[in-house]
Parts: structure tokens; sequence; C-alpha cells
């Protein structure tokens, strides 16, 4: 297996599609719109095997000191093979004369990001809304 990385922003519908239902995202259920909203990613690194699209993340950024993970994924038959740590080594040496990269992660993904270098905030909490049409 040779899982090559591309720095890239057009994806089928159904290729999201597939990579986010795979790791269980509602998200993935909106295909049209992942379409769209890779397109107006700043970064979006990915991950192939072949012409599997595996492994996927995207950042957004105010253009000079702070960027924001939005998305980490990668497909469950490819864990533990590195792709995701590759990934956001990508990803910081993108933004590496930014000021703070920042990622909002769920508490079982703590240790992960821990490993790959970012720190647990001890003043701060991620906040959501994402019943907006309730």
């Amino acid at each position: 297996m040779n899982i090559v990385y591309k720095d890239t922003h057009e994806f089928s519908k159904e290729e999201l599609e597939e990579l986010f239902l795979s790791v269980g995202w509602s998200s993935g259920h909106f295909p049209e719109k992942l379409v769209v909203a890779m397109k107006n990613f700043e970064s979006v690194i990915t991950a192939w095997n072949d012409d599997e699209l595996v492994g996927l993340i995207c950042a957004m950024d105010d253009g000079i000191m702070t960027a924001y993970v939005h998305y980490l994924l990668v497909k469950p038959d490819y864990h533990g093979m590195g792709i995701g740590e590759t990934l956001v080594s990508k990803i910081k040496e993108h933004y590496v004369d930014y000021l703070r990269i920042v990622v909002v992660s769920y508490n079982d993904e703590v240790e992960f990001y821990e490993h790959c270098g970012f720190k647990k905030a001890d003043d701060a909490s991620a906040m959501f809304i994402t019943d907006l049409w309730t």
C-alpha cells in the first residue's frame, strides 16, 4: 500500500460521503454541502490509496495569525497506519509561520492531538451551536 498525500479542493460527492460516513459523521449525509465546503476551506490535505480517498484534514485561517483545523478524519480500515499523524504534520508545516493552530477535539481524541504537539487549554472550553433549525 502506498498512501499519497495531495493538496486538493476537488472531490466528488460520493468520495466525501463515503469518507465521512465511514467514521459515522452526520455531515456525510450532506455530500453536496461537503463538496462546496471543501472548495471554500483555505487548506485541504488528503490521503489517497490509489483512487480511494482514505483521509482528510482541512483548516480555515485569518491569513496571518491563527488557523483552525475543522476536519480530520481517516477511514477506520486505515487507522493505526500513521495517516492522521501525517495529515496533522502536513497542516502544521503549512501553517508554520502562524502564531497558533487551534483544534476543537472530543475528549477521546485529546491524547492523539497531544501526541501531535497540541496542548489542552486549562482556561477554555469549546462551545457549539448545532441546532440552528429547531
